[in-house]
């Protein structure tokens, strides 16, 4: 996969979005993508940039909302082959250590 991206959708409503977050990663699982949902966003893979933009078009469609915030950050590396895993590898070799600190 060469086109990694992260994606945040987000209706503008007082209360938990928790159920409109939901339908937006879930109108992912019709597109060729793979993705993994953290607590600012999700992080998807494609092949390619339509693929990318129509699975993110979809979940934006998908919140049932007056006004909804999408954000959608793309890293499309051309010259060579690199998913989303090996990206926070390369970190953690830097680091020498795991990328994260789960305070208790």
């Amino acid at each position: 996969m060469t086109v990694v991206a992260l994606l945040s959708v987000a209706p503008v409503i007082e209360g938990s979005m928790s159920g409109e977050v939901a339908k937006a990663v879930d109108a992912l699982e019709d597109y060729d993508v793979s993705y993994e949902t953290n607590p600012m966003g999700t992080v998807i893979e494609a092949e390619t940039t339509d693929d990318l933009f129509a699975a993110a078009q979809a979940a934006h469609d998908a919140v049932d909302a007056d006004r909804v915030s999408t954000v959608l950050k793309i890293d499309d590396k051309r010259t060579r082959e690199i998913d989303a895993a090996e990206k926070v590898t390369a970190v953690e070799d830097q680091l020498g250590r795991p990328a994260r600190n789960r305070r208790e």
